[in-house]
């Protein structure tokens, strides 16, 4: 979802220095980076740690409901898309094929954003706080995805934007279709990269499965 569909991870860039600085401390670029893709606790963990921080859960669920509240406050405000994604969804939604968001963000914040998406794009939606601690890079989010929807991974093409979730998506035996957003993204088997949604459609996914 953020990077890949909606232009979001610019929220998460604001919403994220205002939790460091509530924290005393500013975000390094490359702990930011390293964020993308991540769920709310890994996001949590390589806050503290790049800030000098303790590990102490009750300072961490502190700074989750902080940045969980900034970040609905800027997600209310509306959310860009990214080119080309809205018009693949419509096509894919048009030709009827089974379709999943597989998303590490947690279900409040997705319900928000999907106030912009649109839900009915969506046969089923899956979060990071709905795969008991199994997230993104593990394959589970994805394999969960693909189980709900009836069919094999093999049969499924992921589209993602960071290297966090092109690697559940491979090792849940998905084909990747990976667009960058703001990080490079390393390409390994099962993986194509385009630089862009613009274009694609439907015939073109499935020319990407085996």
């Amino acid at each position: 979802m953020d990077g890949t569909l909606i232009d979001s991870e610019k929220v998460w860039d604001v919403s994220l220095a205002d939790v460091a600085t509530h924290l005393g401390g500013a975000l390094t670029p490359e702990t930011r980076a390293e964020m993308i893709g991540s769920n709310m606790d890994r996001t949590m963990v390589l806050m503290f740690q790049d800030l000098g921080l303790p590990l102490d859960p009750v300072a961490m669920d502190e700074a989750c409901r902080f940045l969980t509240k900034r970040t609905e406050e800027l997600f209310h405000d509306g959310l860009p898309w990214r080119p080309g994604a809205a018009e693949l969804l419509a096509a894919v939604r048009a030709a009827g094929v089974p379709t999943a968001l597989v998303t590490s963000t947690e279900r409040a914040l997705t319900e928000i954003a999907l106030d912009t998406i649109g839900r009915d794009f969506f046969d089923v939606t899956i979060c990071g706080d709905e795969v008991d601690g199994r997230n993104k890079p593990l394959p589970e989010p994805y394999l969960k995805a693909a189980r709900l929807l009836g069919v094999a991974p093999a049969d499924c093409v992921a589209v993602e934007d960071s290297p966090t979730g092109s690697a559940s998506a491979a090792a849940a035996g998905c084909t990747v279709l990976v667009v960058p957003c703001d990080v490079d993204v390393p390409i390994g088997p099962g993986m194509v990269r385009r630089e862009t949604l613009v274009g694609v459609d439907v015939p073109a996914l499935g020319v990407l499965l085996p």
